[in-house]
């Protein structure tokens, strides 16, 4: 639809040489064209051109001169499909994509066939997911550029999105048809292999069958076209020739284990003696082949067991495999198979000393064992021990393969990883330390030894050690975060939590966040490219892995600690000392006042300046010195990048405010920004208990009974015996009952008659909490982490019963179970907090001593001089000793 502002040929072609900078990144000469129109009183209100010149100062950064340009030109142009669209870009750079879209739709409405409005609109509505809006833009572009193969494919995919498959295979089907053959073409495979999986999960098997047939010899991957051939034949039951399809793969890889399972459901194996017969057979097939010896270990029992993990192991010990113990380690959750193990183990260790064999009555037979044999045995041992929480035994056998090769890498490693199992990370880092030093090439090595200095709390020497393989020039705190290093900004979080440093834990939680808003909005870069190269299956998974990616352990872990962190702040908020300037101010005369506010304004706007020209001048530096280094590489492309550079420069737009510490640990509204982490949670980790502990704590402190009632019953499905799970239901429990709590909306009939239905199968129909808190503590006698939640709830309950709630938790019996490292240091901290009152203070070092008798290694159960003993003088390691000893978590409401 033409412009209802059309513009003389002159202005008109100005116009265009705007539209070609804004393509060229040439910003300065687009603003240049348009001030030429704008000039001219004619058209100084022409609103194409005014949006034209606002979507131009947007990509250099002057985002409000760019919304009031825009804004100015969409209100003298309603109609104009150009200032919609321009509108549209705008609100899309701040990735407000919904509006963008109603934007993209208004300018729809003049110009329906605007191709490029539409493949915009399409981009963002597959972002947002919105799969029914997806299609029907989809399928417009279809009908406007049918000769374009994106438009087919884009067209499929919507369908297939949607779940209906037989629309998808209809244009998928009718596109195929269009193609011209070739001997060898990867796109035609692909796109025959795409039909194949949307068949698949179609359940059409039959049918996809024969499609792989019919167009096998087109199919260049040859291997996905084996695999996905046998599971069509496993869920057609025409199991023979899925057999022969699985016996073919092995023969091509015999080290997947898929490979292995496929082929005993298609043999139709259920009983013991039958699978270890087929994997007899297999070992003779396929001699070097590990997985053959190692599935029959999971099926074999009895004496056959003994007799086949006796093969492994020896095989395993003489050749020297380090992941020996996790390879084995699924095996101890079986009944009687870890004893048999371990008597193995020490039959080697006897027979080794004795005679270099692993058996005494080897010695005729076969020649000596190598001089490793022992060593990877005792490694192997130290592993077995540390498994049953024997620290002891393992500490022993990890200092005899020590003692035997002092420069084996893996037995500090693992030596640092028995002391992190039983409470003392400052020796664990040291451990760490030690082996880093023995290669101080080794990346993996490096970055364990960082990971083990932070679980220290010693994050300046974890950063330092980092540096050694980060971009020189530039802070490694800084290049980690460049390159979205997640797993030591989600240590660093939890050290900074750790330590009371509430800002830059909060930090790091957030620029966790960030990074998985980037990943997210990396998918615009593969909506065009995956349909252009024509890589459909994998684009389809990257469209399912960006649907579940706060699933990931990484967010869990950070938002788990943000919303600690803010929980902290709510019931502990900080409070700002007033500096000295602010004491001198509060003596001065209003009008003296009014001129130093006046002038620290233009201070304080000053120094912001400075500090955004500063960050440009150090991008605009980066940029030069990586451009140097191309140069230096290929010196041929020097003149044909020079023009780019100088786009580039005129593209500078400033960054993104860093986040201050400060400013992070005193926000007005900690308990909203802690929903903000929660909610992702709730949808994406809902099978983990602790999401829906946390949500509770957040709604107990904002008053919301109905949605603490919503979490402990998702957590009662998640795991009704979690000891924590009592301290909600007792305290939800409270709050119902305790008037004062009451907030209006629990007076609200319609509320009140939801919580008495929703909450009497809760409390099992008990009056009182005590009541329900007695039978708890009667059910769990023998469990000590649920002795302790009970406990808490006595003295919650009723204060006065302090003595008796100690009692419970400071006998360590035998009887006890989940008598652990991390659940006497709860114990301790609860006693530190006051939570089982006086008595629970007075009890604090007969309950150290306790502890360690009994775990010796723990840091938190240290006296003063052992500190310093452990410390060697050391100011870091004594400060994160003391750091980690005093350690807070959340409070649980209880105080």
């Amino acid at each position: 639809m033409p412009s209802s502002q059309p513009l003389p040929p002159k202005e008109n072609a100005l116009f265009k040489r705007i539209l070609k900078s804004y393509e060229q990144k040439q910003y300065k000469n687009g603003l240049k064209f348009a001030k030429q129109i704008l000039s001219n009183p004619k058209f100084a209100e022409h609103g194409e051109t005014l949006s034209m010149k606002g979507l131009t100062l947007n990509c250099m950064g002057r985002k409000e001169e760019a919304y009031e340009h825009v804004r100015r030109g969409l209100r003298n142009d309603l109609m104009s499909h150009v200032c919609w669209h321009v509108y549209g870009l705008l609100q899309r750079s701040d990735k407000k994509y919904d509006e963008a879209i109603k934007c993209y739709r208004n300018a729809l409405k003049w110009d329906k066939d605007n191709v490029q409005i539409l493949r915009d609109l399409s981009l963002l509505q597959i972002q947002m997911r919105d799969l029914e809006g997806y299609r029907d833009t989809r399928y417009s572009l279809l009908r406007l550029r049918p000769g374009q193969r994106a438009s087919w494919i884009g067209f499929a995919m919507a369908y297939h999105l949607l779940h209906d498959y037989d629309n998808a295979l209809q244009v998928l089907e009718d596109f195929r048809k269009t193609l011209t053959k070739s001997s060898y073409d990867y796109e035609q495979s692909e796109l025959l292999l795409y039909m194949h999986q949307v068949m698949f999960e179609g359940g059409l098997y039959q049918k996809s069958l024969s499609h792989l047939q019919q167009f096998e010899d087109q199919i260049c991957d040859k291997l996905s076209l084996m695999e996905a051939r046998a599971q069509l034949y496993l869920k057609l039951d025409r199991l023979k020739e899925a057999e022969e399809e699985y016996r073919k793969l092995l023969k091509r890889n015999p080290d997947n284990r898929q490979y292995y399972f496929g082929l005993e459901e298609a043999r139709g194996l259920t009983t013991e003696a039958e699978k270890l017969q087929l994997y007899a057979e297999l070992r003779e097939s396929f001699p070097r082949a590990a997985l053959a010896r190692r599935i029959p270990l999971n099926y074999a029992s009895g004496e056959i067991f003994r007799i086949l993990v006796d093969q492994y192991l020896r095989r395993a010990l003489h050749k020297g495999a380090p992941p020996l113990f996790v390879d084995l380690r699924s095996l101890y959750t079986q009944p009687g198979k870890a004893t048999v193990i371990e008597e193995l183990l020490l039959g080697y260790i006897a027979s080794l000393t004795k005679c270099e064999r692993f058996d005494e009555q080897d010695v005729k037979d076969s020649p000596a064992e190598p001089a490793s044999a022992i060593l990877w045995t005792y490694y192997y041992l130290a592993q077995h021990y540390d498994f049953h929480k024997d620290s002891a035994k393992a500490m022993h056998y990890i200092n005899l393969a020590i003692e035997h090769t002092p420069t084996l890498i893996e037995l500090y490693v693992t030596k640092g990883r028995l002391y992190k199992h039983a409470g003392n990370p400052i020796e664990a880092y040291r451990c760490l330390d030690e082996a880093q030093s023995l290669d101080t090439a080794d990346r993996y090595i490096n970055s364990k030894c960082a990971k083990y200095m932070l679980r220290a709390n010693l994050i300046d020497e974890a950063e330092m050690t980092c540096s050694k393989f980060t971009r020189e020039g530039v802070s490694a705190m800084e290049n980690l975060n460049e390159m979205q290093c997640m797993w030591f900004q989600t240590e660093c979080a939890v050290a900074y939590q750790r330590m009371g440093q509430w800002g830059d834990s909060l930090k790091k939680c957030h620029e966790i966040e960030r990074h998985f808003v980037e990943i997210i909005e990396d998918q615009f870069d593969f909506h065009t490219y995956c349909m252009r190269k024509m890589t459909l299956r994998a684009y389809v998974g990257l469209l399912r892995l960006e649907d579940v990616l706060r699933s990931h352990p990484f967010y869990f872990s950070a938002a788990r600690c943000a919303i600690e962190v803010y929980l902290h702040l709510h019931d502990h908020p900080l409070r700002d000392e007033p500096t000295k300037e602010e004491l001198q101010e509060a003596s001065l005369p209003p009008v003296e006042l009014k001129k130093l506010r006046a002038q620290q304004r233009k201070a304080a706007k000053r120094a912001e300046q400075e500090k955004q020209e500063k960050l440009l001048q150090q991008q605009r530096e980066q940029r030069e010195r990586e451009q140097r280094e191309r140069e230096q590489r290929d010196p041929h492309s020097h003149h044909q990048k020079r023009a780019h550079n100088q786009q580039d420069k005129e593209a500078d737009a400033p960054p993104v405010d860093d986040l201050q510490p400060h400013k992070l640990a005193r926000v007005e509204d900690p308990l909203e920004q802690a929903i903000k982490f929660l909610q992702p949670l709730q949808e994406w980790a809902s099978n983990r208990i602790e999401t829906h502990l946390l949500a509770f704590e957040v709604y107990l402190r904002k008053g919301k009974p109905l949605l603490m009632v919503q979490s402990v019953k998702r957590a009662l499905k998640v795991d009704p015996d979690h000891p924590q799970l009592h301290s909600c239901l007792i305290r939800l429990h409270r709050f119902l009952t305790n008037g004062d709590l009451l907030s209006e909306t629990v007076s609200h009939p319609a509320v009140a008659a939801v919580l008495n239905s929703e909450t009497q199968p809760l409390f099992r129909d008990h009056q009182e909490a005590e009541q329900l808190n007695k039978e708890f503590l009667e059910q769990n006698s023998n469990s000590l982490p649920h002795l302790l939640q009970g406990a808490k709830m006595m003295c919650f309950l009723n204060p006065t019963r302090d003595a008796e709630a100690v009692s419970l938790v400071t006998r360590l019996c035998d009887a006890h179970q989940g008598v652990t490292v991390q659940t006497c240091i709860d114990i301790l901290k609860a006693l530190q907090k006051g939570e089982f009152g006086e008595s629970g203070r007075k009890e604090i070092s007969n309950f150290k001593e306790l502890c360690h008798q009994r775990m010796p290694h723990a840091v938190d159960f240290f006296s003063g001089q052992q500190v310093a003993l452990t410390t060697n003088h050391n100011h870091a390691v004594e400060e994160s000793l003391t750091n980690h000893v005093s350690n807070l978590t959340v409070e649980d409401g209880t105080n």
